[in-house]
């Protein structure tokens, strides 16, 4: 499980913002926020060692791609994996939204899943918002209008009690810092860290009222019998007007947190400038 909230082409500085949290096993194998190697297109972001998949990454030509799964009772084990949905964009040539209504042929073959897909590569921006579910509905592909969203394990801006949660105090942030420059660490630190849980009452009632209620904070966790579950690492992923990204991810590394950050230029804006100068 994970939980993702972003704003999209409503602030002066950033076209895009995005704080995430991942939720996963801490003996699962990751490879921590990097350049990825082996692929044709240059990729920056956390990797799964065990599927080979992403849940947040982009790209030097300024295409991003974040992931959630879609919580429910069951799921099918020979499933396509869902974290090659970003990577599969990310080196694509297609616009989001080309990319989504190809998706829309296969997406029956992957249990569910939330896919926020951007290109910042361009003066046409876009973001689209893809999901299969619920089931036995048609696959969902939307463009993401302009302003504030939050994606946990339900559909965009569903206000469950963690996404009410999460959206109210990232509005509180970014009404306290307007137009300036955030101090992303710091709202990392503020915003991502938050373990308050939501009353029974606010659970979805999907799967077992335990297991949902251990899921419903922020920052997630939680000891089961496969092993300690919970939030992994958190990241801050923003894009700047004149083509600057920065991605910035503290992870667990055993029983410590670590931290990176990397920045460099959107690839395709280089290339503009350098033409019309």
């Amino acid at each position: 499980m994970c939980i993702a909230v972003f704003v999209w082409q409503a602030h002066p500085l950033y076209p895009l913002i995005i704080f995430q949290n991942r939720d996963e096993y801490h003996n699962r194998a990751t490879k921590a926020l990097a350049w990825w190697e082996g692929c044709e297109s240059e990729i920056l972001g956390g990797r799964d060692e065990v599927a080979g998949g992403t849940w947040l990454a982009c790209s030097r030509e300024g295409r991003m791609a974040l992931l959630t799964n879609v919580l429910e009772l069951h799921s099918l084990p020979e499933a396509r994996t869902r974290g090659d949905l970003p990577l599969l964009f990310l080196q694509s040539r297609k616009s989001p939204r080309e990319f989504a209504e190809q998706l829309v042929k296969e997406a029956h073959q992957y249990n569910g899943f939330n896919l926020i897909l951007a290109d910042m590569s361009s003066l046409s921006t876009s973001m689209v918002y893809v999901s299969n579910r619920p089931k036995g509905e048609p696959i969902l592909v939307q463009e993401v209008s302009p302003g504030i969203h939050v994606l946990s394990n339900a559909k965009l801006d569903c206000p469950w009690h963690k996404a009410r949660r999460l959206e109210l105090s990232f509005q509180e942030e970014m009404s306290r810092y307007g137009e300036s420059e955030i101090p992303v660490k710091e709202m990392v630190e503020k915003l991502m860290r938050d373990k308050v849980k939501a009353d029974e009452s606010e659970l979805p009632g999907i799967c077992a009222l335990d297991w949902e209620f251990n899921l419903s904070s922020i920052f997630v966790e939680v000891d089961t019998p496969l092993g300690r579950y919970g939030t992994r690492s958190s990241a801050a992923l923003t894009a700047k007007t004149n083509g600057e990204v920065t991605f910035y991810e503290t992870h667990l590394d055993k029983d410590t947190w670590k931290e990176r950050t990397v920045t460099y230029q959107i690839q395709k804006l280089n290339t503009m400038e350098s033409t019309n100068n």
